[in-house]
């Protein structure tokens, strides 16, 4: 080749970098290209600059060995050499799939570590809390932190630890259930347990149903640690009681005999020894009672009173504050059997013996100055003496004594019961001696005073005997109103009205409950509407 042939080629390069340039310029177009290295070209025949093939637009182009024509024009690819439009789709799509994972992944990790610290919190509150050891030396004094009532293990508190995870995880969830619910409210059908009662229905309260369920789970993982003697003396036995209470309350036969079966197995590892015991003989003559074995009931009521006074041959009250509320209690049902069984003579011999025992106990100079423990106690005392007052009333009635003799018992009664609800609520009486003059009942949504409430070891009981202090005293008062019925339809109305006011809650036009408060059965809350509306007419159509 001649240099002017090499001359020539060069040129024609150069024109072709201008052309590039002058491209780019435009804005349709950079790519940057590095001029090829002469001694490439001398080493080709034809300068095909097979370098401009990589860009992505082709000119359509014709030369010849003058140079390029000036007619050289451009096309754009049909296709893109490099799909990069096609990559970025595919990749973004993938980037979002992964961080869409992640984030669930983390969400979902998120949900559960909340779902399971508050599952956990739970447990600790109520193992280091609810179920703590009570501290309190007054509250020891009077031995409620002793009360069979109370779920905590004593005497540290909390749940055993030989129970393992899984057994004191189900314990604990068996007391919050009762406690706190289970946000299922209302009744459940559950299936009873025990042979007798498989494949049958029940229709029983969502908590009790639960907790039931658990318990029976954290019973059965109990019972091989205690065999291999990991806990402590009384764990098993609290348990098998506590299992049977629930099951008590459950209240279809089959349920009572299987708490039966719950509560002899505790009665077998209680070695039939103290108070405990005592609580336990108790609540087995309850159920037999309810069962209809009443031999059965008079034998562990025997057992009962046997314990709770030291073994003692004659009735006397015992020092224990915990002994005599158990002796109470149980005498308060041998009165119920023998009153409800036709024994009248038995019923009336064991009501007026008892009562005098309850004066023999010196009360509190004043339950203003007296500690809430030692308080609570006084009012459990007074509240008890009222159910056998009222049991003694209708003993008496059924005797056909006097009907002034029944109305002065019931009159005390329905006294005593107020008494305990005035105190536990803090509402003042007024200075009249009739208890008909009597302060207005305490709204039902009146709650005991926290100096009863803010021991955890005194909350329940306290609860309870203001509950129970409402039935009893609407019981007085309606029979109080039967008896004067037929003689002074206008004092009928008064004691009427008056157990109406304190069965119920929420009032109508008239200024009367509408509604029956909680413990009030609602064939009951019938009767007392009844009984009111017929003294009420009574009382309308002799005035017109």
């Amino acid at each position: 080749m001649s240099c002017v042939d090499v001359n020539l080629e060069v040129q024609g390069v150069n024109n072709l970098f201008k052309s590039v340039k002058q491209i780019t310029s435009s804005g349709r177009l950079f790519v940057p290209i590095s001029p090829p290295p002469m001694n490439a070209l001398r080493s080709q025949k034809h300068c095909t600059l097979h370098r401009t093939a990589r860009l992505p637009l082709r000119p359509s182009r014709s030369f010849s060995r003058d140079g390029f024509k000036s007619s050289t024009s451009f096309k754009e690819p049909d296709h893109p050499i490099f799909p990069e439009a096609t990559f970025s789709a595919g990749t973004g799509a993938w980037v979002f799939m992964k961080r869409f994972a992640k984030l669930t992944a983390l969400g979902m990790l998120a949900v559960g570590a909340t779902g399971w610290t508050a599952f956990e919190g739970a447990h600790l509150w109520v193992e280091h809390v609810e179920l703590a050891a009570e501290m309190d030396d007054e509250v020891r004094r009077w031995e409620w932190d002793v009360e069979p009532e109370n779920w905590a293990s004593k005497p540290d508190g909390g749940t055993d630890p030989g129970l393992g995870y899984k057994a004191r995880h189900a314990a604990r969830a068996a007391w919050m259930a009762v406690n706190w619910g289970t946000g299922q409210v209302g009744s459940i059908i559950a299936s009873e347990r025990g042979s007798a009662g498989a494949g049958m229905l029940n229709v029983v309260d969502a908590r009790l149903a639960h907790s039931e369920e658990f318990l029976s789970t954290a019973i059965s993982l109990a019972e091989g640690r205690a065999v291999a003697g990991k806990l402590r003396p009384h764990t098993l036995t609290s348990l098998l009681a506590r299992h049977g209470a629930i099951l008590e309350r459950m209240g279809s036969p089959e349920y009572l005999r299987h708490a039966v079966t719950e509560y002899e197995r505790a009665w077998a590892g209680s070695l039939g020894k103290g108070l405990y015991a005592a609580h336990i003989a108790m609540r087995l003559g309850d159920l037999c009672r309810r069962l209809g074995r009443a031999d059965d009931a008079l034998t562990w009521w025997d057992r009962s009173v046997k314990l709770a006074t030291g073994g003692a041959e004659k009735l006397v009250m015992p020092s224990s504050p915990l002994a005599q509320r158990i002796l109470t209690s149980t005498y308060i049902s041998l009165s119920a059997f023998y009153a409800t069984s036709g024994r009248y003579q038995d019923a009336q011999r064991t009501e007026e013996g008892y009562l005098n025992l309850l004066r023999s106990i010196t009360p509190p100079q004043s339950l203003a100055t007296a500690s809430s423990p030692q308080a609570l106690h006084a009012l459990f005392l007074l509240h008890r003496s009222s159910l056998l007052s009222i049991h003694l009333a209708e003993v008496l009635y059924a005797q056909q004594h006097p009907v002034s003799i029944p109305i002065q018992w019931l009159t005390s009664a329905a006294d005593s019961s107020e008494r305990v609800a005035f105190a536990l609520t803090g509402v003042p009486l007024n200075g009249a001696n009739s208890s008909l003059a009597k302060s207005a009942p305490p709204s039902t949504d009146m709650a005991a005073l926290t100096t009863f409430t803010q021991s955890k070891s005194m909350r329940k009981p306290a609860n309870s005997l203001l509950r129970d202090a409402r039935r009893t005293a609407a019981e007085a008062w309606n029979l109080m109103g039967l008896l004067y019925e037929s003689t002074d339809a206008g004092k009928a109305l008064e004691c009427f009205e008056r157990a109406v006011s304190w069965a119920g809650i929420g009032t109508d036009d008239t200024g009367r409950p509408r509604i029956p408060a909680e413990g009030t059965l609602s064939a009951e809350w019938k009767l007392l509407l009844k009984n009111y509306a017929r003294a009420r007419e009574a009382v309308e159509r002799a005035a017109s």
